[in-house]
């Protein structure tokens, strides 16, 4: 326990019982678990009154949660595998190709398990169907985020449903704000907790030499990614230039859904699978979603970022170094705020040039660290105390506050 911090007491609804607080990892691939997972650690671990149970509805999701947590938290956790035999049928299986049927599943099988919990701390908004759509009105919900990126979409209007909201930085506090979606005294600044997930086992040695490492990393939305267009163009010019290395991690989405659609721009396009001639070549590595691709592992170990419109650009930036982007969309993104990432490399319209362009990263990074710097500001607020602290210490502060003011409001309507 840091200084000047105290642990919260143990939080009571009316009738005397534990308010009881939940941890839910609901989602079929598991890149939202390493933004929780630092937070439930600092809160085992700092707020042991505050009564908290973790719930899954995956082994992966709870493999990283205990790799997050270390033996002894793990031992103190409660731990509740949740019922997913109804989400696990074909047609289930089949609709969740195009839509997140096996999330919604998992909620609707589980509900009585789900009623026993006051508050949901979750990284996404699916959870809120609880109330909106299964009838737990009596529920509160705390938003974690998972990402922080520049789209419209980190703009929705869910999220003005929560009742109490972690934002990263100055970016999305004033963005929020100016959308109306969160109100003083149900929010805080808190940074960003996955910078504190450190995978066990260090970083990985992928490739036979040390030639650079460069990270294609394109998003999955059906109009801002790269890779419908110019993704198969990508590999083949690293296929032709052996001294550089390429790892191909994609976000986790893009080839978990035969098909995928840009909220932003109303647009559904059908994702091309990876060529067989790819697979084999000694300086490519592809990962198409393993724990390696969200866990910041592959951020962590590239010399130079390769994208579009992915967040894991910010999470690249902790540790300053090359960024190019691929503008397969024909954005006109000079000035506008949606495309802030794309100040901090040069933007490519085509992928002609696009080696050349790897090649010269390093010696034009200069031109670009006094934008990288300035994004990476705005983006995250950081501090001296570790973003998973400030955020366990503001949700639990928040919990004791709506205990005391209002001590049936957690529990009942």
């Amino acid at each position: 326990m840091k200084s000047g911090t105290r642990p919260i007491d143990p939080l009571l609804k009316s009738d005397g019982s534990p308010l009881r607080v939940a941890f839910l990892y609901n989602h079929e691939v598991p890149h939202q678990v390493a933004h929780t997972a630092p937070i439930l650690r600092e809160m085992l671990r700092r707020h042991p009154g505050v009564n908290v149970t973790v719930l899954t509805s995956t082994l992966e999701q709870k493999q990283i949660v205990h790799s997050g947590l270390g033996d002894d938290l793990v031992a103190q956790a409660r731990f509740v595998d949740l019922d997913t035999s109804g989400a696990e049928s074909r047609l289930l299986r089949a609709a969740n190709a195009i839509a997140p049927a096996r999330r919604i599943a998992v909620l609707r099988d589980n509900l009585k398990t789900l009623s026993k919990f006051d508050v949901f701390v979750v990284p996404e908004s699916t959870t809120l169907l609880l109330k909106t759509q299964f009838g737990l009105d009596h529920l509160r919900f705390v938003l974690t985020h998972h990402g922080a990126g520049d789209r419209s979409v980190a703009q929705k209007a869910s999220i003005r449903e929560f009742d109490f909201v972690l934002v990263a930085g100055p970016k999305d506090e004033q963005r929020h704000r100016e959308h109306g979606l969160i109100t003083d005294g149900h929010y805080a600044v808190a940074g960003y907790p996955k910078f504190d997930f450190v995978p066990s086992g260090g970083l990985p040695k992928l490739f036979p030499n040390d030639n650079p490492v460069v990270l294609y990393n394109p998003h999955f939305d059906a109009h801002l990614s790269s890779w419908y267009d110019m993704g198969e163009d990508v590999l083949q010019a690293f296929a032709d230039a052996p001294d550089l290395n390429l790892i191909f991690a994609p976000h986790i989405m893009l080839f978990q859904r035969k098909v995928q659609t840009s909220v932003e721009y109303k647009r559904i396009r059908r994702p091309k699978s990876v060529p067989k001639r790819f697979h084999d070549l000694p300086n490519i590595h592809i990962d198409l979603g393993s724990t390696r691709s969200v866990d910041m592992t592959y951020t962590r170990l590239a010399d130079i970022y390769l994208g579009d419109v992915s967040s894991q650009l910010y999470e690249f930036l902790v540790e300053r170094r090359p960024t190019v982007f691929l503008n397969s969309h024909r954005a006109d993104w000079a000035g506008n705020p949606l495309y802030l990432n794309w100040t901090t490399g040069p933007v490519l319209d085509s992928v002609d040039g696009l080696i050349d362009a790897v090649q010269e990263a390093g010696a034009t990074h200069a031109d670009y660290r006094p934008a990288q710097d300035y994004v990476f500001d705005e983006t995250f607020e950081l501090s001296d105390t570790p973003s998973s602290e400030r955020a366990a210490d503001a949700i639990a502060n928040w919990l004791e506050r709506e205990a005391r003011i209002q001590p049936d409001a957690l529990a009942a309507e």
